[in-house]
């Protein structure tokens, strides 16, 4: 299957390079559009400049360290050795938006040590993709040099121009907040500091998360972001609105003085650019995935992509509570037997339960909260065994759920334990949770003591055949690839705001801001389906802030391999417009991004593996929007019956959100159809091969 070219280019040992065209190295993306300048400064500084299709895009940019008890890793350093590589490959995918992925590049490695005493060794490794680049150092394995201790990484990204950007504030400690659009010169982070509706939060500096995304003036697209974040603290970026530029500015600790530690050999993780003439090819990139190594678990059949309800929605709306104290515990068996009836009779294949382990009566709001949770020992209404079995006669696996409150210590204590158990009953995917300010104090989510937490769960739960999707997650930088286990994770602001946020949820266009951001980073558990809008018998003054039919397209637009049907059940019943979530696939032949604005719109159709048969999802913001779809993606001389799910006439995401249309037609490959979308509205289509 696979296609493999490496060719190794002659690796050139230069000893005592001088100032002169030695230092300059360049290096182009296979078509040619992407050309990186690598060079060292008279100083002896490494640094690098960017060009796309001959005009400048990322200007002279520095490269360096500040290390403790060390000098800094900045300046009088020479090229002691250089190497050339190329790559053209295609691997493909256990699940996922796609089942092959072009892996497709040139690679330049500089190696460089400093002139003087004590003649440290620092590699420059960067990866030229068509979709963009990757670069990272290492530490190699050298003399009077085992371990290094980061109190800053000096990666600079010097833009071109004051570009329109999508950004969240550099939260060292949660990616929940909403995505504000500013010129790049008007980011301000710290006015986002204080916000009521998050357990934690924690801004230090004007800086921003990863994926940030930006517009040039030509019309350029850039996401900045990081890919296999291994036993390395998180890369918020820096921003330096006078002289336009990103630094990075890792994550740190309160419980020591430096940042990252590392035994030498290492290397960081990779820091990336995603370059496009067009939006949607931001989403279509597989520039993270391919930076990170290839499946190391093999064959992970076990783990089947899959639609899910849950025990859940109705807790945020306040019908019943995770807790078994108070008389409303939503977690009993007689109500998981009645959830995995309605899935069974309606193509959904797993379910949720959350609250079905004690401690939740000391969760959250408990400045003491290590040993509060029992990740094996139900409450006395909820028989886990029987619910198992239940859901296996029916064909419904149970997702297991691991809150921790924030409390890794005493998760790492019972990860085995845990994982053994849900072994033992043969269920294969669990949702964790970290909820609330770190234990031990000190630590934030996205430092460094905190990622290897993340990847040591998702290594032992590899080994008991566990997925995971994390909640409350370190970022998504492509570990997929490698720990294929890594499904899905929350890593945004997501559809329980609309149930309880005071600000008034998640505004119209939040999602069509997410599909250019959040998204370039890997799979999003947001949970659609919300039927009952407004939700009034619940909360009067919550609502979510989408048509109906918005509703049904992020199912295809906001990509996960588990996708849930979040509403209460008693809300499915009777409503045409649950068929769509009934056909719709989670997992994907291929994915086309159809057209798309960041902020503004965005339609993507997918082909789901192994039937032929495509759905398509758009959505926009508060604006309405005329929008004509091509079928040119379609396979010739095939006639399809299309479903389409529209915004009714009169709909608009305020005034009348559940007004909706139903059409069906046949469909080939070359005819347009043309759709109007409400304010906050949106279209989904199912296309079924006949």
């Amino acid at each position: 299957m696979k296609n493999l070219l490496y060719i190794f280019a002659l690796w050139i040992l230069i000893s005592g390079c001088q100032q002169n065209s030695t230092n300059m190295f360049t290096i182009q993306s296979p078509d040619t559009l992407l050309e990186v300048q690598v060079f060292l400064t008279n100083s002896g500084q490494p640094a690098y400049r960017i060009q796309f299709n001959g005009q400048a895009l990322i200007d002279t940019s520095f490269l360096g360290f500040d290390l403790k008890d060390q000098p800094s890793l900045a300046k009088g350093f020479e090229v002691i050795g250089s190497g050339n590589y190329e790559l053209d490959d295609t691997w493909e995918m256990p699940w996922g938006e796609k089942r092959f992925v072009e892996n497709n590049y040139n690679e330049l490695i500089l190696n460089l040590q400093e002139t003087e005493s004590p003649k440290r060794k620092l590699d420059l490794h960067f990866k030229v993709y068509n979709d963009g680049i990757g670069f990272r150092y290492e530490f190699p394995e050298q003399e009077g040099l085992k371990e290094v201790m980061i109190l800053n990484e000096n990666t600079q990204f010097k833009l071109a121009g004051d570009h329109k950007v999508w950004w969240q504030p550099g939260d060292w400690d949660i990616y929940e907040h909403l995505y504000n659009t500013s010129k790049f010169s008007e980011i301000d982070a710290l006015s986002k500091a204080n916000h009521p509706d998050l357990a934690q939060t924690y801004i230090p500096e004007n800086a921003v998360n990863t994926p940030v995304t930006m517009k040039t003036a030509d019309g350029l697209y850039l996401s900045f972001h990081e890919a296999n974040l291994t036993n390395y603290a998180g890369m918020t970026l820096k921003v330096d609105t006078i002289n336009l530029s990103l630094q990075s500015n890792l994550v740190g600790s309160e419980r020591t003085d430096y940042k990252v530690k590392r035994s030498l050999p290492c290397n960081t993780p990779w820091r990336t650019i995603q370059i496009s003439e067009t939006a949607g090819g931001l989403i279509e990139s597989d520039l993270i995935v391919n930076l990170n190594e290839p499946n190391k678990l093999g064959d992970i059949s076990w783990f089947k992509p899959m639609k899910y309800i849950g025990i859940w929605w109705e807790m945020h709306l306040g019908k019943s509570t995770w807790a078994y104290q108070g008389g409303k515990h939503g977690a009993t068996t007689e109500h998981a037997r009645e959830l995995i009836d309605f899935a069974a009779a309606n193509n959904i294949g797993g379910l949720l339960v959350e609250g079905w382990n004690t401690g939740w009566e000391h969760w959250i709001g408990f400045e003491e909260r290590e040993g509060v949770f029992d990740f094996v020992t139900p409450y006395p209404d909820y028989n886990l065994e029987e619910v198992v079995e239940y859901g296996k006669e029916k064909g419904v696996e149970i997702i297991m759920h691991h809150e921790t409150s924030a409390a890794p210590r005493t998760y790492d204590e019972q990860l085995d334990t845990a994982f053994s158990l849900m072994h033992s009953l043969g269920i294969h995917s669990v949702k964790t949770g970290y909820v609330g300010k770190i234990i031990p104090k000190g630590e934030y989510h996205h430092g460094q003591w905190m990622v290897n937490h993340y990847r040591k769960v998702l290594e032992t739960a590899a080994k008991y055949q566990v997925a995971v999707n994390a909640h409350e997650p370190i970022k998504a930088t492509g570990i997929r690839r490698t720990l294929p286990n890594a499904i899905s994770r929350e890593g945004l602001r997501g559809q329980e705001f609309n149930a309880w946020a005071s600000d008034g949820g998640n505004p119209p266009e939040h999602l069509s801001i997410v599909a250019f951001t959040r998204m370039l980073a890997g799979p999003i558990d947001f949970t659609p389906g919300i039927f009952d809008i407004k939700f009034d018998n619940w909360k009067k003054n919550n609502r979510v802030n989408t048509t109906l039919a918005q509703q049904l397209a992020l199912y295809v637009v906001i990509y996960s391999p588990v996708q849930m049907a979040a509403d209460l059940i008693e809300n499915y019943e009777g409503q045409p417009a649950f068929q769509f979530i009934q056909d719709v696939g989670v997992d994907w032949e291929q994915s086309r991004v159809l057209n798309g604005e960041p902020g503004d719109f965005v339609t993507i159709a997918r082909e789901e593996r192994n039937t032929g048969n495509w759905f398509v999802g758009g959505i926009t913001d508060e604006n309405e929007r005329d929008m004509v779809i091509n079928f040119d993606f379609l396979e010739e001389g095939k006639v399809y019956e299309a479903t389409i799910y529209r915004d009714g006439t009169d709909a608009d995401w305020d005034k009348n959100p559940t007004s909706i249309d139903i059409e069906k037609l046949k469909i080939q490959k070359g005819e347009e159809y043309k759709l109007w979308l409400a304010p906050g509205g949106g279209f989904a289509m199912s296309l079924l091969a006949q």
